[in-house]
């Protein structure tokens, strides 16, 4: 021990990954979103660091339950030239540190893989609580890591026994459908999953969509939609970037955000109400939702709209079951 206490201690994803319960972790995160509407949370607002070349993200979130044993600060990397050098596209990590002295308990070099598990946990939440009863058919927009992960955590909320996969490129939709395929919790499940021929098939057939892309401007008509649709839009996390159609989002019955100060400054929200197609105070947040169903969805013919820009808690709730999981040993 030095003049500063015992240094913290560092976990490798391999180690995190074994730490991570996940229906424990939907149930904690649904938790934090009930924390975090009732004003229970100390989060200040997202930090962020743009690059041009070559073209990056950093995300820079942290929090606190106040009375909680510890208060988190996660650094989250994307940089899209990565793979074309061989690298993989995000890296970060999360601080813990204590409460009650400041200092430095861990270090969880996670590579951005705890705050993929958290989101996609927040996509279950949000299916959980707004999805129509009948889902007949997933609809998943995008191909990358977090299209894979939503639709891997769906499988704790939704009975479906059907998935289709659409995005921009074809050769990486049908690599992810062969994989998926042969992915042991897809055949536990047995859900069939499919290439969508074009998004005006996915819309057609799905009840339950989930856009996953990095997409800067809308990627459907609003009036491809059906009635009874519930969409989980989680691409939005930065300013500028845009998956759904504004007037989509004036059309939908209810459109809940994860944190409605987030979600209007940099989500989907954000051109829907800066346009004139919605109202920030119409707005519903998900911790809402969670306390009272009657702010949700209502009928099975209602258009619901989840807009999840992420938020502190999540990293809080997901870095304190890390947390509690190594030191308990």
């Amino acid at each position: 021990m030095g003049e500063h206490g015992p240094a913290p201690a560092v976990l490798g994803l391999d180690e995190i990954r074994r730490l991570v319960d996940v229906p424990r972790l939907i149930h904690d995160i649904e938790d934090g979103f009930r924390l975090y509407s009732r004003g229970r949370v100390t989060v200040p607002p997202v930090g962020f660091l743009h690059f041009e070349e070559p073209p990056g993200d950093v995300h820079i979130k942290y929090g606190a339950v106040p009375g909680d044993e510890w208060w988190v600060l996660k650094v989250a990397s994307a940089f899209y030239a990565n793979p074309g050098v061989g690298l993989p596209p995000s890296d970060g990590a999360i601080l813990v540190f204590s409460q009650k002295t400041g200092a430095l308990a861990l270090v969880l070099h996670d590579r951005c893989w705890l705050t993929d598990m958290r989101t996609a946990a927040a996509g279950a939440v949000a299916a959980r609580y707004l999805a129509p009863s009948d889902v007949g058919c997933i609809g998943i927009i995008g191909t990358g890591v977090q299209a894979r992960m939503q639709l891997q955590l769906l499988r704790h909320v939704v009975d479906c026994g059907r998935c289709l996969v659409w995005g921009r490129n074809p050769a990486k939709v049908t690599a992810m459908t062969e994989e998926l395929r042969r992915s042991d919790w897809v055949r536990a499940w047995g859900l069939q999953v499919e290439p969508a021929p074009t998004l005006e098939a996915l819309a057609a057939e799905c009840r339950l969509i989930v856009t996953t892309t990095a997409a800067r401007a809308p990627l459907f008509a609003a009036e491809l939609v059906r009635a009874g649709t519930h969409i989980t839009a989680m691409g939005s996390d930065d300013h500028g970037k845009q998956e759904l159609d504004a007037a989509l989002l004036g059309r939908a019955d209810v459109v809940v955000a994860d944190s409605r100060s987030q979600c209007v400054d940099h989500g989907e929200c954000a051109p829907a109400v800066r346009d004139g197609h919605l109202s920030a105070s119409s707005i519903v947040e998900l911790g809402e939702v969670i306390e009272d169903a009657s702010r949700g969805r209502t009928h099975e013919d209602q258009i619901t709209i989840a807009d999840l820009t992420g938020v502190a808690i999540q990293d809080i709730q997901i870095a304190k079951m890390v947390a509690g999981a190594f030191l308990r040993g």
